[in-house]
């Protein structure tokens, strides 16, 4: 199946990529992150992406970034906690923007590394992708991809390519004391 992959940085994105063309699927990963703050995070996660794919022979698409956009998706929710409705605004933004450009570019399904990452809420994921999927008729690869050692086996790939690895989500907002 020809796979649109969002992913937010090459160490949540190493080991999904390994999985899914395990499986098969044809990759190509979609660099949509307006949440990302500072630029210079932004761009840092968007090459070393860039320099991964390459090594790996898979396709990116760099999408916009928009972060005055996405500050408006998420206004009035700048201090709920980590994991709460500030995050399931931002999966929402950044999904139905994957979701969309897989319909447009003709792919058969999309998936995310989101659910990599063991700070973040794998069922509302996967039920943002799956109402996405059915509106834009298309698959959704809902694999809760931390299990399994997953998250481990991408801390792994992350150490042996020296990936920078950040502290923190990406938004301004998950930087706190």
């Amino acid at each position: 199946m020809k796979v649109l992959l969002h992913d937010c940085c090459a160490p949540c994105g190493a080991q999904v990529i390994k999985e899914l063309k395990k499986d098969g699927h044809e990759v190509t990963v979609y660099y949509y992150n307006p949440n990302i703050w500072p630029a210079e995070e932004y761009t840092l996660r968007l090459e070393e992406m860039k320099k991964y794919s390459k090594k790996l022979g898979v396709d990116l698409i760099e999408g916009k970034y928009e972060h005055d956009e996405w500050l408006l998706s998420v206004k009035g929710f700048e201090k709920e906690p980590e994991g709460g409705a500030r995050c399931e605004k931002c999966f929402i933004k950044r999904l139905s923007e994957v979701a969309q450009k897989a319909q447009e570019d003709g792919f058969e399904a999309f998936a995310s590394t989101l659910t990599i990452s063991p700070h973040k809420n794998a069922e509302v994921i996967n039920r943002i992708g799956h109402e996405l999927a059915d509106f834009y008729n298309l698959k959704f690869i809902d694999t809760i991809w931390r299990k399994n050692e997953g998250y481990k086996k991408s801390c792994e790939i992350s150490k042996e390519e020296d990936f920078h690895r950040q502290n923190y989500c990406g938004c301004e907002f998950s930087i706190r004391d």
